[in-house]
């Protein structure tokens, strides 16, 4: 997932298209840095790659917010880094604007890659693919079905205004005195969010120029932070959420039947956290809901993480086997789980390739399978079609504040979506 820390750096120069020669072509008898914010895969996989390809890796686990500043550090010194490290979807836009990273149609198929990675999309700037998704994430709407049930709601809702009004009863019949989580707390999780609840009213973000979609009241952009903002105020969101960031949400109100919906949850969170009985209070009962849109079935706004070159690699053209490796089907069906626990990599939890979301499906490894494959190949699509623009941050930052005053009463709507739209106008002018 993405923060909303700014990189730094001036353009770099060089042909956008071309392989670049301060690196090595070398794809055998070498060690290359992988830097990730994340656990490694099992360390017998890794001596796997490394027998049949001859390339030692070297993993590194950094957190997020620390990598991009190893990154962008480095980048802007041109020195080395690491071999393969984060292209978060959120950043697209300004590494591809910075041409910090390799395209990686010089060493993949990316075409081909294309129709078994939905979200590869994501990963597109100014005509090339700077990453390839590790993983598939995209946001979900999660119900506890027993609550719902407890409040006589035998159908689930399929718009937003069926999705209001059972929220409503979920209160007024006290089975919970807040059904609604949403994370108001000032960071990144606060914009999604709000992007997955635009995407559900029927409307988008940004145009391809970056100007604002949202400005105007009957906007969806506009009705989904009145949407949200009234929530809090009308008592369906614990007064608390305030400063309740996402994931904190989702592992104390969700988890623990505080509350009986999230509208923009992670995709995967049902069988990695709500159906864990060392995690959660409310195992078995929360299954994933097509989310409620204006009228029907809305999108999933994606959010994967991914994996590219920067320009200073060592060994490029092995840094690509890795990758190719790295995000095959069947490692990431065996990083989910699909083959026993031997072979699962710490806190991955979907494929972003449909054969490895098939295969764990089909082995009966993923809660939810079905639903989320379908959302996978159908439903989930970029929140930003054009790319992400290389001021995501800065954009982002002026969403989540001005979300959260809304939310505490400092700010009206209508100032915090003035304020939303100006920061857009102006960093796209």
């Amino acid at each position: 997932m993405a923060g909303a820390l700014v990189l730094l750096g001036a353009l770099a120069t060089g042909c956008g298209g071309s392989k670049g020669s301060s690196g090595s072509d070398k794809t055998t008898g070498v060690t290359i840095t992988v830097a990730l914010a994340t656990e490694p895969p099992p360390q017998a996989s890794i001596d796997a790659f490394t027998k049949s390809t001859g390339i030692t890796v070297k993993w590194t686990n950094t957190d997020w917010d620390s990598l991009q500043t190893k990154i962008a550090a480095a980048a802007t010194a041109k020195t080395y880094f690491a071999d393969a490290t984060d292209v978060d979807w959120s950043r697209v836009g300004q590494l591809g604007k910075l041409n910090w990273f390799y395209p990686m149609e010089n060493y993949l198929d990316t075409k081909a890659l294309a129709g078994e990675m939905p979200q590869l999309p994501s990963f597109s700037s100014n005509g090339h693919v700077i990453g390839i998704p590790y993983d598939a994430s995209f946001l979900v709407t999660t119900v506890n079905k027993k609550l719902f049930t407890k409040a006589g709601i035998s159908t689930m809702p399929t718009t937003m205004d069926e999705y209001n009004a059972d929220l409503k009863q979920l209160k007024s019949k006290n089975v919970v005195q807040y059904p609604l989580n949403i994370p108001f707390a000032a960071a990144e999780g606060l914009s999604t969010y709000w992007y997955q609840t635009t995407a559900a009213f029927g409307g988008t973000i940004l145009d391809g120029s970056g100007k604002p979609q949202f400005a105007t009241p009957e906007s969806p952009g506009y009705r989904a932070a009145q949407w949200m903002v009234d929530a809090i105020k009308q008592g369906l969101v614990p007064p608390g959420n305030i400063n309740v960031a996402d994931s904190q949400g989702q592992q104390t109100l969700m988890a623990k039947g505080v509350v009986a919906s999230t509208f923009a949850d992670y995709s995967g969170n049902v069988g990695s956290l709500y159906s864990v009985p060392a995690s959660s209070t409310v195992v078995d009962q929360v299954a994933y809901l097509s989310t409620p849109g204006a009228g029907g079935a809305g999108p999933n706004m994606s959010n994967p993480d991914g994996i590219g070159i920067p320009r200073q690699a060592k060994y490029p053209a092995a840094a690509a086997k890795f990758i190719d490796w790295f995000t095959s089907a069947q490692n990431q069906a065996d990083f989910a789980g699909a083959s026993g626990p031997d072979k699962v990599m710490p806190g991955y939890f979907l494929p972003s390739r449909l054969a490895g979301m098939a295969e764990l499906t089909q082995k009966g490894k993923l809660i939810g399978g079905q639903q989320l494959a379908d959302m996978l190949k159908n439903s989930a699509k970029p929140v930003f079609p054009e790319g992400a623009p290389s001021w995501y941050p800065e954009f982002s930052k002026s969403v989540y504040t001005s979300l959260h005053a809304a939310a505490t009463g400092s700010m009206s709507v209508d100032d915090a979506i003035r304020a939303m739209a100006g920061t857009a106008n102006r960093l796209s002018s």
